[in-house]
């Protein structure tokens, strides 16, 4: 077995979830490419509504064809990630996508969510020889997450769900909920009161 897993290569067993060592020339050079990218897409205007559509495919493993960041945005690799149709991030999103990211379509983040798939060992000489490992996040349809969220590895988040801002999500969040908190808790469920109330407000707008 542990010649098996020698044979593997950095980036096998990192996408496993298991041990690796992130100082590796494959890893290095799929780093290097998110880096330029993020960093020409950090550099656009208002106006290149084109280059940063185009920037945004080149950059993903898999997305809608309609998604939107707000620059600046970072990300580890970009290509370990795939996002659904109707994306949109606010200012200073960060995706560590050590391990693959998958958000569902019709999801909202607000500024400065982060989804962290990266861990370190907790034990101090393991970790102090460089040794990292991912678990992956996955967010299902229609979500919205508040601002200066953080989501940690191995996280899933149901459909239909808010997170208030500011929360630290360290386990999963089922479907139909909002949730809140540090560590994020479900407050209570998304019922069809919320619609009639919201249904309300959207009536407003138009007689006004």
């Amino acid at each position: 077995m542990k010649g098996k897993n020698n044979m593997r290569s950095q980036k096998e067993k990192m996408l496993a979830g298991d041990l690796y060592i992130a100082s590796d020339q494959e890893l290095a050079k799929d780093s290097h490419r998110a880096k330029s990218i993020t960093r020409l897409y950090n550099q656009t205007t208002e106006d290149d509504g084109d280059i940063r559509h185009d920037l945004l495919k080149k950059l993903f493993g898999k997305t809608g064809d309609n998604i939107y960041f707000e620059p600046p945005f970072h990300t580890d690799y970009g290509i370990h990630t795939t996002i659904g149709e109707d994306f949109y991030a606010n200012y200073d999103c960060i995706f560590l996508d050590i391990a693959p990211i998958t958000i569902g379509k019709n999801v909202m983040f607000g500024p400065r969510v982060g989804l962290y798939t990266a861990g370190h060992p907790i034990d101090a000489v393991i970790r102090n020889e460089a040794y990292e490992y991912g678990k992956p996040i996955v967010i299902g349809d229609d979500v919205w997450i508040g601002g200066g969220v953080i989501v940690n590895p191995g996280v899933t988040i149901g459909s239909n769900v808010v997170i208030g801002s500011g929360s630290v999500i360290t386990k999963d969040i089922p479907d139909n909920v909002i949730a809140v908190g540090n560590p994020c808790h479900v407050l209570r469920e998304i019922n069809e009161n919320d619609k009639k109330v919201w249904e309300l407000e959207k009536q407003k707008y138009f007689e006004n």
